[in-house]
């Protein structure tokens, strides 16, 4: 059984920053294709950045590139998001999602139940 366990949001004042956590089980990690999701309340989901099985490259919405960064460790089936410079528009659930044959923003297979980050003015 997959499992994907988001971890490291909370509660950080405007200009802060954030390092959340997936951890994953149950699935070969180092052949997945991790994204990073979130969705505000009464919007819809939107991509936040994903990165390459291998870690061998990222890729950004433009809304967080230069403020957000994705990493990965397969040795312990862990990626992870790095959030700098945080504004309240930031402010929403994150998902992180994985996917065999995913392209960068589409097509992911499992996702996780999400971590609340919230950013005071």
């Amino acid at each position: 059984q997959v499992q994907l366990v988001e971890s490291g949001g909370g509660l950080v004042q405007a200009g802060g920053s954030l390092r959340l956590s997936c951890a994953a089980s149950g699935l070969t990690f180092s052949l997945y294709r991790m994204g990073w999701f979130r969705q505000a309340p009464g919007k819809e989901r939107e991509f936040v950045g994903a990165i390459r099985s291998t870690g061998s490259s990222t890729y950004y919405a433009d809304s967080v590139k230069g403020r957000f960064t994705i990493s990965r460790d397969n040795a312990k089936n862990t990626v992870y998001l790095q959030m700098n410079t945080l504004q309240p528009e930031d402010t929403a659930v994150y998902y992180c999602a994985a996917g065999r044959q995913s392209t960068w923003t589409l097509g992911y297979d499992y996702w996780g139940q999400g971590t609340q980050v919230t950013v005071s003015a």
